[in-house]
């Protein structure tokens, strides 16, 4: 890892999208990083061309680090397949996109990257191309080996944490397992402590049903599951607290002293986080051998090309990475 200054790798994502404007936007910004985009360079210019941008772009090199200069940008050339139209998937670019993730994720397995800021992907595209996608948390998990990692979104006054990402709501009762859950509060507790200080960290841990089962009347999978293994890990020291009823997890009284909630699928406790601070928050892989981050919106295809996409998550995104770091 650099010791002097902090190497930062940056994925724009889709390319139809507004993934290369918010870097090119970023990039005009005082950064106290070297940063990297993996990226056509070709694309580059055109999207700052239409964005009225001044964009200067070198190739990266692994001799001198140099600070980030606005308006300058250190890129890594990967070409894409066919040229791109704002707003308009292409299939056949879906290979680029997977390419420019595994170039950076193997930056930072090999120690020339500090860690790896994403920019937003089109699931469905990449699909479509006949690569199986369900996200970046998990292409980055297979992609170090990992077996099993966490997806934590994080504002500057809320983290939430969840047990199962990208999963239909009619599979998520069964993905819910003993072993699932005391996996991912262990990854959870632990990465709370090595990669953000917190030494003894306060977990809210949600019911899966309303009103977390209310005693079994309204599931059992409290009672089952997630009530057992919180017992355990509590036995072994970790703050636990839960499993609470969801819909007043998020209220200042629930939320008092906690330092993380944990969700148990993507849709209980994302929208709440994203309305406490859209644009602010930042998307944070837990569990892998490196530090990643991302932004917290979609490709928002309709913006591409058009000035009117905020790099504000990015932004967040970069600096929650350096503090990582």
């Amino acid at each position: 890892m650099s010791t002097i200054l902090p190497h930062i790798a940056i994925t724009p994502g889709e390319p139809a999208g507004v993934g290369p404007d918010i870097i090119l936007q970023l990039a005009q910004q005082p950064i106290s990083a070297q940063l990297v985009v993996l990226a056509d360079p070709d694309l580059l210019q055109q999207r700052a061309a239409q964005l009225g941008l001044s964009i200067q772009l070198q190739v990266e090199t692994q001799h001198t680090p140099r600070p980030h200069q606005p308006g300058h940008l250190d890129v890594i050339p990967i070409p894409l397949s066919q040229p791109v139209t704002c707003g308009q998937l292409n299939p056949a670019n879906a290979q680029y996109v997977r390419e420019t993730l595994r170039q950076a994720c193997q930056g930072c397995v090999d120690g020339h990257f500090d860690a790896l800021v994403t920019g937003p992907v089109h699931k469905g595209v990449i699909n479509k191309a006949g690569f199986k996608f369900s996200g970046h948390t998990e292409f980055l998990a297979a992609q170090t080996g990992t077996k099993q990692v966490v997806m934590m979104l994080a504002t500057p006054d809320l983290r939430v944490a969840l047990v199962t990402t990208h999963l239909p709501l009619s599979q998520i009762s069964a993905a819910i397992t003993p072993a699932r859950l005391e996996t991912i509060i262990r990854i959870l507790h632990l990465d709370l402590q090595t990669k953000f200080g917190l030494m003894a960290p306060h977990i809210l841990v949600c019911g899966l049903n309303p009103h977390a089962g209310e005693g079994g009347h309204l599931g059992r999978e409290e009672i089952l599951t997630i009530i057992p293994t919180l017992n355990k890990l509590r036995a072994e020291g970790m703050h636990l607290t839960g499993p609470v009823s969801a819909d007043t997890a998020f209220t200042p009284t629930s939320l008092s002293g906690v330092d993380v909630v944990l969700a148990m699928y993507h849709d209980q406790g994302l929208p709440v986080l994203k309305q406490y601070g859209f644009g602010k928050a930042v998307n944070i892989t837990l569990g892998l051998p490196i530090i990643r981050t991302s932004v917290d919106h979609g490709t928002a295809l309709e913006l591409a090309g058009t000035g009117r996409a905020s790099s504000s998550s990015l932004y967040h995104a970069v600096q929650m990475a350096l503090e990582m770091v």
